[in-house]
């Protein structure tokens, strides 16, 4: 059972949960609703890439989150990301990889992606937008993406139920926004030994390279490079997994 507190929209195809659950948002929705789609038809990642959606193949959802402080919200991708991976382990037995800032991985595949979207933050009213995207079954994706992407169902050699899957990324996401305020040094350190990927591997980003040194308190990620350590907020990096 999903926590107290959490209220699910359910829809079986919508052009975009983020944007359904934005304007939700901006009409005063609070903490703990839910836009969940069985099929996207114009679901997007970071930085405006494309998500796709096939029908009943996935978990397409975007949870309103109403974070008490700005300070707290530099850590809300991270925690998103722990929570769903909790979430995940919970109703299936599978522990993926987190790869910062928002990815859920095993082998070098992606299992999972998380895209938040801040509303007014620094005013009463903020609000951050978290959009999940978890592969359940195999399906028809484009070269690219099949390439490198793969599912619960894959990895597990079995079916999986998605309203189990679904209940656990809920309260996991639930129980981890909490603790944002309460005790977000629980968060940092459960990203961390969840990220191997976070020290020691090569990434290449605008020209530089260096090799990933661990995350700051803020959620950056730090970089080792020629010239000292350089620290990333934002932008694309090429991992080389």
């Amino acid at each position: 059972m999903i926590r107290d507190g959490i209220d699910v929209r359910r829809h079986r195809v919508l052009p975009s949960t983020m944007d359904a659950a934005s304007s939700l948002a901006h009409d005063g929705a609070g903490h703990g609703v839910v836009v969940v789609a069985e099929e996207q038809t114009a679901g997007r990642g970071r930085r405006g890439t494309q998500w796709v959606s096939p029908p009943g193949a996935g978990i397409y959802l975007s949870f309103v989150a109403r974070p008490r402080s700005s300070s707290s919200t530099s850590l809300i991708t991270l925690a998103a990301g722990v929570g769903v991976r909790e979430g995940i382990q919970a109703a299936t037995g599978l522990a993926a990889d987190l790869k910062w800032p928002n990815d859920l991985i095993v082998g070098k595949r992606k299992l999972a992606g998380i895209l938040a979207e801040g509303l007014a933050i620094g005013t009463p009213d903020q609000a951050v937008i978290i959009g999940v995207g978890i592969n359940i079954q195999a399906a028809a994706y484009p070269p690219d993406v099949e390439a490198r992407a793969t599912s619960l169902e894959s990895e597990l050699g079995r079916p999986v139920d998605g309203d189990e899957v679904l209940d656990g990324v809920l309260n996991g996401l639930w129980d981890r926004l909490a603790l944002l305020d309460q005790n977000p040094s629980d968060i940092l350190q459960a990203w961390r030994a969840a990220s191997p990927s976070a020290i020691g591997t090569r990434v290449e980003w605008e020209g530089r390279h260096g090799i990933t040194a661990g995350i700051d308190d803020n959620g950056a990620l730090l970089v080792k490079t020629g010239t000292g350590i350089e620290r990333i907020i934002a932008g694309e990096l090429r991992w080389m997994l």
